[in-house]
């Protein structure tokens, strides 16, 4: 039974933070980082094929020039843990190569990591440039009127 009132408490927790997403509807910045995530969704797609393509190819890599050398690299899938902490650039340290080849793969790995996550942020970035921009020249346009409709109401336009 309080199996279940923990599991309802979590279920109310978390549905709390999904009004958030109702409170994006009256927010202008909340709004423009929406409209550019789906806006950049074959970006976003883009950019977790290839990191899934690198982690796969250099967690395997790893484990197979590691087999000898490093106990710890004893499958693949352990490998590609490896990758996956390395390509993102986090780092945690709780695997690392010790053969020399190994170190070599864990350099190139973290190197493409860096140009695999930056190339598709330019795209992004200029995105949220434009939906910014977007959204400022309607503001604008907005106001103008509002100040336009104001001034022709107080007879300072005819």
């Amino acid at each position: 039974s309080s199996g279940i009132n923990a599991e309802y408490g979590r279920i109310c927790r978390t549905s709390r933070v999904v009004r958030i997403f109702r409170f994006a509807r009256h927010n202008k910045e909340l709004l423009v980082v929406m409209r550019v995530v789906s806006s950049a969704s074959k970006e976003f797609a883009m950019l977790a094929m290839l990191i899934m393509v690198f982690v796969l190819l250099f967690g395997t890599l790893l484990y197979y020039c590691e087999m000898g050398y490093n106990s710890n690299f004893n499958s693949i899938p352990l490998g590609c843990w490896w990758a996956i902490v390395t390509v993102t650039t986090v780092g945690y340290g709780d695997l690392a190569p010790k053969s020399t080849i190994g170190r070599l793969i864990g350099s190139v790995a973290v190197v493409l990591g860096i140009v695999i996550l930056a190339l598709p942020m330019t795209v992004i970035v200029s995105k949220f440039n434009e939906s910014y921009g977007d959204v400022k020249r309607k503001t604008e346009q907005d106001q103008l009127k509002r100040v336009r409709a104001h001034a022709i109401a107080n007879g300072a336009i005819y």
